[in-house]
C-alpha cells in the first residue's frame, strides 16, 4: 500500500514538472525570455527538492520528529521509513522479551546449561555455576577447557563426541557424579548440558544391592526344598506324583532365576575393560553344539558354521553364558523339527556371532523390549518352555562388557535371528597351536 502511494505521488510530481515547464515554455516563447524562464523554473523545482531533502534527513536522521512542510513525495518516503522504523522497534522489542523468557527459563533449570561459540564460553546459567565451578565475571569468553578440573570431561569436550559422558566426578565436588551431552546448533553454537546423577546413581546401587542379597538369600532355603523334593521317590505316592513333579518343576525354574539374577548382578558390577583374554571361538563353537544337542534331545536339525579363523577378546565364562542363552532361547521356542543355526563370521572391521532358527518368529514391536528384565512376548509360551525373561538381558549386559551389541531381526511365521557384533578391537588373530 505505502509503495503504491510513493509511486502515484512520483507520477503526480513529474506530471506538475511537466506541466509547470510547459506553461514556462508557453510565456517564456512569447515574451521572448524562454531560457530564462526553463531556467527560473528547473532551479525553483530543484530548490523545493532540496530543501524538501534537507528536512527529510534531519528526520531520518532522528534530529527531528516531524517536519512542518513536505512535498507529498518526500512525504511518502518519509512516512514509509518511519513506518519501517517503528516496526523494527517493536520487533526488537518482541525479540527482545523473547530472550529474556528463554534465558529466564534456561537459567531455572536443574541441569548446568553452557553455550559455546567455538570453545569459548558465550553463556551459562546457574546451575552450571554450582555443578561446573564457574564464575560469570571471570570465565564469560575464556575457554571451556581451561575452566574444568576434570581431565576425564576436558579429554570428552576435546574429542566433541556425538556420545553422552555418563557417570563422571563433577568439577565442583567427587561425590556429585555427573552426566554430561553435547547439542550442535546449525549456527555454530554448541550446548553443554550437565545433569546431576547421583541421586540416580545411589537409587541403582541400592537396587543393585537388593536384588543381590535377596538373591543370594533365597539359594540357601531354594536348595533345601529342592533336596527333600529329589528325595521323595514319586512311586512312593503315586496320588501325589503330579504334584511333585510340578513342584520340582517349579522349584528348578526359581533356583534358575536366582542364578540368573546373580549372574545379573555379578555383571553389573564388572568393569567393562577387565577382561581381556583369549576366547577361541573353536572350542565354544563345539560346546554349544553339545549343549544345544543335549538340549533338544534329537528334536531340532542343529548346525554350527565358522567362516572366520579369527578369535575374540574378553572373558569365556561371561561369552559363554551369553551365546549359550541365545542357543537355549532357540531350541526352547523352535518347534519339533525346526533348524537351529550358530554362525561365526568376522572381518576387518566387525565379528558376528548369529543364532538363527526356524522357529515363530517375533512381532516387530516387541524388539524393542526384548532386553528388559523379565518382559514377555506371551505369558502363555513362556509357561510352557520354563524361561526365566532374564536371559537376552544377561545377553546385552555381557554384550556392554565387550563393546559390543545385539542386533535381533524376525519375521512372523518364518524365524528369528540374534546377533553379537563385536567392534574390530575385540578381535584376535588365532593362536599358532588352535585347530580349525
Amino acid at each position: 500500500m505505502r509503495t503504491e502511494r510513493f509511486v502515484r505521488e512520483y507520477r503526480r510530481n513529474l506530471i506538475g514538472l511537466a506541466i509547470t515547464l510547459a506553461v514556462a515554455a508557453v510565456v517564456g516563447y512569447a515574451s521572448g525570455w524562454l531560457a530564462i524562464a526553463l531556467l527560473v523554473v528547473v532551479s525553483g523545482f530543484l530548490a523545493v527538492h532540496l530543501l524538501a531533502f534537507w528536512r527529510f534527513s534531519k528526520d531520518v536522521l532522528g534530529k527531528d520528529d516531524l517536519a512542518r512542510w513536505q512535498l507529498p513525495t518526500w512525504r511518502a518516503i518519509r512516512e514509509s521509513i518511519q513506518h519501517r522504523r517503528v516496526r523494527g522497534r517493536q520487533q526488537r522489542r518482541r525479540l527482545i522479551a523473547t530472550l529474556h523468557a528463554h534465558r529466564a527459563a534456561a537459567a531455572a533449570l536443574p541441569d548446568a546449561v553452557v553455550a559455546l561459540e567455538g570453545d569459548r564460553i558465550v553463556w551459562f546459567n546457574v546451575a552450571a555455576q554450582n555443578l561446573l565451578r564457574l564464575d560469570r565475571r571471570e570465565d564469560t569468553g575464556a575457554r571451556l577447557l581451561d575452566r574444568l578440573g576434570s581431565q576425564e570431561i576436558v579429554e570428552w569436550l576435546d574429542a566433541n563426541s556425538g556420545e553422552p559422558l555418563n557417570d563422571v566426578a563433577a568439577p565442583s565436588d567427587r561425590e556429585i557424579r555427573l552426566s554430561l551431552r553435547q547439542i550442535h546448533d546449525r549456527g555454530g553454537l554448541r550446548l553443554v548440558i550437565a545433569r546431576d546423577v547421583t541421586q540416580l546413581q545411589r537409587l541403582e546401587q541400592v537396587r543393585r544391592d537388593f536384588v543381590a542379597n535377596v538373591s543370594h538369600e533365597l539359594r540357601t532355603p531354594l536348595t533345601v526344598v529342592h533336596g527333600y523334593l529329589d528325595m521323595i521317590d514319586p512311586e512312593d505316592v503315586p496320588d501325589y506324583a503330579p504334584i511333585l513333579r510340578e513342584l520340582r518343576n517349579q522349584s528348578r525354574r526359581m533356583t534358575e532365576i536366582v542364578e540368573d539374577l546373580l549372574t545379573l548382578s555379578r555383571l553389573d558390577a564388572n568393569d567393562p575393560a577387565s577382561k581381556r583374554d583369549r576366547v577361541a571361538l573353536a572350542p565354544m563353537l563345539q560346546t554349544l553344539r553339545r549343549e544345544a544337542g543335549a538340549l533338544s534331545a534329537g528334536r531340532h536339525r542343529i548346525s554350527v558354521e565358522r567362516s572366520s579363523e579369527l578369535d575374540l577378546s574378553g572373558s569365556d565364562k561371561d561369552l559363554h553364558s551369553a551365546f549359550s542363552n541365545l542357543v537355549s532361547n532357540a531350541i526352547r521356542y523352535t518347534p519339533e523339527g525346526g533348524d537351529i543355526v550358530v554362525r561365526w563370521s568376522a572381518n576387518g572391521d566387525s565379528g558376528r556371532l548369529e543364532v538363527i532358527d526356524s522357529g515363530p518368529g517375533i512381532p516387530a514391536h516387541h524388539l524393542s523390549r526384548l532386553t528388559e528384565r523379565f518382559y514377555r512376548v506371551s505369558t502363555s509360551r513362556s509357561r510352557e518352555t520354563g524361561g526365566t525373561g532374564l536371559g537376552l538381558s544377561i545377553v546385552k549386559h555381557v554384550l556392554q562388557l565387550h563393546d559390543a551389541r545385539l542386533e535381533i531381526a524376525s519375521i512372523v511365521g518364518k524365524g528369528s535371528t540374534f546377533a553379537c557384533v563385536f567392534d574390530s578391537s575385540r578381535l584376535r588373530p588365532p593362536a599358532a597351536n588352535d585347530e580349525a
